[in-house]
């Protein structure tokens, strides 16, 4: 006798009933649902027999409040075949039935049929792939089968051994099918039991993982979270999942874990490859593979952000300057490195530290210079834009001095005075005055002080100084006083020295010439009879052209215990054989002046 009855049609629905969805984070996944079991775990009984429906929360955990219903009705607690102990119902009665545990969504519906035929094949409500699956054919009691077949499409299957119950090992799709049995009685000559038909649907365990990338468009450098997306069936929730993940088909990390996620510390440009996610049983009886996923690594864009203090970039000799360098936009840990480039455009490697602060506690002139900061996160480095520090130096007290040295001159010399301070920052304005009054300024931006020049005469007698300024307060020089050289004074002493020296030169002359002139008259004596009697008397020596004394312009020098010496070199002729050479041969005049 055949049975009528084929859940095939149920299967389905109460897979599908169970795949509700809900997006979550962008992607979709088994929102929770409610999970209920029958025990013994069939969906076909006899009629007289009693089936136990237990409610679970996802994941198989009780829950602390339950409603059944049947036929769309909540279930009632009334006498009757009907029985409720907290979260299960003994159910005896042909129907539909589902429960929901606490606030989650209702479980799939589960239709149970107590049937009165001879022979009935039982199965499981949902097959899932990789289960183990059991069909048993089950006979009336009474009635004993001498032989048992299974049937899967219309052919029988071969087993190795009698047995009223079919195993099928690791279910996957090539199992799907109409299933049936038929039993032939030993009594009965040529009787045959035909079963009721069930259609096996071997339904995901789990859909195909998804990978993505949190966050999805990462900077270079930063760390990034895989996550392995896939969501187990309500009906095998309790089952347990390992994953894996891969770059350009290489494992990362260790191997598989209990975690469907798997984080980067920090990931770059050049990484920007293939990542793909596996997900399988623990007994990797069944095992899914993500499509490739590309993750697009963008160029870390470092954003500095430098605080100065004091904040004007202009720091006074022996303040406090505090550099401090904040990069956004660049994945850390961070190492910073401070650079300076000076006047000459030489630049320094001054600091590297893990801190990103620059600190001198006493800046001098030598700290002035544009300054900029390194931000290095051991793959990539990041300049930050060089700002200016300028250190204002007050200026020293200026030297004023002469080009000369000396601080007496002669009516009309030129007189360049200099006016210099040894440190100060620029610029630096000098100013000169005579006798308070000011003379002209000039402002210099580098080294080397300033000049003022001038022709003395006997009204710039006076004292003068000079004042440097840059800014910070004006600092005075020394006075000096500059005088005309007096003439007169001191004239006595170098004039009867000059005498003395003039005769003693003289009298050499006049002996040297009467030498010359002996010899050239033939070794006459000078006494000669053919001259004038007169001649031979003594007279006093006649000097012809004889210049008058020429007073010489004394050697300069302000040292007051020098004295000049002036020289006067005469020359005589005689009176009668060379006075016609006296316009031909020049006057020799030496001036000389001798400092003692």
């Amino acid at each position: 006798m055949s049975g009528s009855f084929s859940p095939c049609v149920v299967f389905t629905q109460m897979w599908l009933t169970l795949l509700v969805v809900t997006p979550v984070n962008g992607q979709h996944e088994a929102a929770q649902q409610s999970v209920v079991s029958l025990q013994p775990p069939w969906t076909t009984f006899f009629r007289g027999e009693v089936v136990t429906l237990t409610c679970y929360r996802f994941g198989f955990s009780v829950p602390q409040k339950t409603k059944w219903y049947q036929k769309r009705k909540t279930v009632k607690q009334t006498p009757g075949p009907l029985v409720i102990k907290a979260h299960t119902l003994e159910v005896h009665e042909s129907g539909e039935y589902w429960c929901q545990a606490d606030s989650l969504l209702p479980s799939m519906h589960v239709n149970l049929e107590f049937s009165e035929d001879f022979l009935m094949l039982q199965a499981p409500p949902a097959v899932f792939e990789g289960d183990s699956v059991v069909l048993r054919c089950y006979a009336k009691k009474g009635i004993e089968a001498e032989t048992l077949t299974f049937y899967k499409d219309g052919k029988a299957l071969t087993l190795h051994h009698q047995s009223s119950e079919l195993y099928i090992h690791h279910a996957n799709l090539k199992d799907n099918g109409q299933y049936k049995c038929t039993s032939k009685k030993k009594w009965s000559f040529g009787s045959l039991y035909t079963s009721n038909t069930v259609g096996v649907q071997v339904q995901e365990l789990f859909p195909r993982p998804v990978l993505t990338a949190r966050p999805s468009h990462p900077i270079d450098g930063s760390p990034v979270t895989l996550t392995c997306r896939t969501q187990l069936s309500a009906q095998k929730s309790d089952a347990r999942l390992q994953f894996c993940f891969f770059r350009n088909l290489q494992l990362l990390g260790s191997g598989c874990s209990r975690s469907s996620e798997f984080h980067i510390p920090a990931i770059w440009t050049e990484e920007s490859k293939r990542y793909q996610c596996k997900a399988e049983t623990v007994n990797s009886q069944v095992r899914k593979q993500s499509t490739a996923f590309i993750i697009p690594v963008q160029r870390a864009s470092a954003r500095f952000q430098t605080h100065i203090i004091p904040a004007s970039k202009l720091v006074f000799e022996g303040q406090l300057l505090l550099l401090n360098c904040s990069v956004k936009g660049v994945p850390g840990p961070l190492k910073f490195s401070w650079y300076k480039k000076d006047m000459l455009n030489k630049e320094t490697k001054i600091l590297k530290s893990s801190k990103a602060e620059f600190k001198i506690s006493q800046v001098n002139i030598s700290d002035a210079g544009e300054y900029h900061c390194e931000a290095n996160n051991s793959r990539r480095s990041f300049v930050s834009r060089a700002f200016p520090i300028t250190i204002k130096v007050p200026v020293s007290q200026p030297v004023l001095t002469l080009s000369t040295g000396k601080t007496q001159a002669l009516e009309g010399d030129l007189m360049i005075l200099h006016c210099q301070s040894q440190r100060g920052s620029p610029c630096i304005l000098y100013e000169f005055f005579y006798e308070n009054v000011s003379l002209g300024n000039s402002s210099i931006l580098s080294g080397g002080g300033a000049y003022f020049n001038f022709s003395m005469s006997t009204e710039r007698s006076g004292n003068y100084y000079c004042t440097a300024d840059n800014g910070l307060g004006a600092q005075c020089s020394e006075a000096i006083r500059i005088s005309i050289f007096d003439m007169t004074k001191n004239r006595s002493v170098p004039m009867a020295a000059g005498i003395t020296v003039g005769l003693l030169i003289m009298a050499v002359g006049v002996f040297l010439f009467y030498c010359w002139f002996s010899r050239k008259a033939g070794g006459k004596p000078t006494s000669d009879d053919s001259r004038n009697p007169s001649d031979s008397e003594p007279q006093e020596p006649t000097y012809y052209n004889v210049p008058a004394c020429i007073e010489l312009q004394p050697v300069y020098s302000n040292e007051p215990e020098e004295n000049v010496i002036y020289t006067e070199v005469r020359r005589t002729q005689p009176r009668q054989k060379h006075a016609d050479q006296e316009s031909e041969s020049p006057r020799s005049r030496c001036q000389m002046a001798e400092k003692k």
